[in-house]
């Protein structure tokens, strides 16, 4: 092995419990346990049922990548874990698995912004270099921001309600979809006609890279209600077509609010101008083809980590630990598990504030 340092990475910050180990850039071994199963039957993500699986499930992650990667926990130089923001019981369980761990082995410790890990995977992937322009779309957050370090986010804009994750999941419950609803919604919209059904594009017509995606997510409920009062009923095509609209509805507002943020990135002059997706939404075909299409147009380098690097896993909490590691980042026992913190922390909330902090 080379110097690199050899990072154990944990991810539990929502209903995702993995662990993964990581040299430089190379991912040994990486492994992600999910809970559909567990929630499939309450329609989302219930917080105690997923604080109770992360706790059953953390050691066996862990032993697991481990044995993938032919090491010892003797051998690790670092442990990184998800410390904030998430689902408070499942970040707790990280982090006193992580802190267990570190006060065992005599190995340092470092606690990682969750929403970090999705902003430097393209690092990771690709060695993107800084300064770039990201859009984190996930289940719980969207946001755009310019990536000029591990700790040094600024936000340009982001949704003021529902993130397009959350949207889509409410999108497939209205429409009687499995969970989680993105591959669902994406899914059905393959065989719809998203013209049949025009909703509206929120904010298009305000300045500045805000969103907004709640009153998207009402306008289906309403054309939905309006089809079962005049037929009876959703046919099948009808539910495509549906799934179509909202697609493409998310698409539009996400590649234009791109597009001023691109103007705003580049006012910066950075060297090598690019601009990546990262977070659960990105792994959207649609939304992935349009972003594409529009680096393409304005000749910006476009980074899209695989598939399975965008939704949660723990070899991006590693890689985001070994960049805070080599900049001399380490944490005690004192670390806290947070339920909520912002990437920039200068920027006023998106979405409010109260006793638990800013949650964006």
């Amino acid at each position: 092995m080379t110097d690199a340092p050899l990072i154990l990475g944990l991810e539990s910050s929502c209903d995702d419990t993995a662990a993964a180990l990581l040299h430089g850039r190379e991912i040994l071994a990486s492994t992600v346990m999910g809970q559909n199963a567990l929630h499939r039957d309450f329609g989302g993500v219930v917080p105690e049922i997923a604080a109770r699986a992360h706790a059953e499930r953390l050691d066996v992650c862990v032993q697991e990548v481990l044995n993938q990667a032919d090491v010892s926990l003797a051998d690790l130089d670092a442990i990184a874990v998800t410390s904030g923001p998430g689902l408070i019981g499942g970040v707790l369980s990280g982090v006193m698995m992580a802190k267990g761990l570190s006060l065992a082995l005599g190995k340092p410790l470092v606690g990682v912004n969750h929403l970090a890990g999705h902003a430097l995977t393209p690092r990771l992937t690709d060695d993107l270099p800084y300064p770039y322009l990201i859009l984190l779309v996930s289940g719980g957050h969207c946001q755009f921001l310019i990536v000029r370090g591990p700790q040094d986010f600024t936000r340009l804009g982001g949704t003021i309600d529902d993130a397009p994750g959350e949207a889509f999941d409410k999108t497939a419950r209205l429409l009687g979809l499995p969970q989680p609803g993105g591959p669902s919604v994406q899914s059905e919209a393959a065989t719809g006609d998203e013209r049949r059904f025009r909703f509206p594009r929120p904010l298009l017509d305000r300045p500045g890279c805000d969103m907004s995606f709640s009153g998207l997510k009402t306008a289906l409920m309403r054309q939905r209600d309006a089809l079962i009062a005049e037929q009876g009923g959703l046919t099948p095509q009808d539910r495509s077509d549906l799934c179509a609209g909202f697609q493409a509805a998310v698409r539009d507002v996400l590649t234009e609010k791109t597009r001023r943020a691109v103007a705003l990135y580049l006012d910066e002059n950075p060297q090598t101008p690019a601009i990546a997706i990262a977070g659960g939404v990105a792994a959207n075909t649609a939304i992935r083809g349009a972003l594409t299409a529009l680096c393409a147009q304005t000749g910006l380098r476009f980074v899209a980590p695989p598939l399975a690097l965008c939704t949660d896993n723990a070899a991006m909490i590693a890689y985001a630990g070994s960049e805070l590691f080599a900049a001399g980042v380490r944490h005690d026992m004192s670390l806290s598990a947070r339920p909520r913190w912002p990437l920039d922390q200068k920027a006023a909330p998106l979405v409010g504030s109260g006793k638990k902090g800013a949650k964006a």
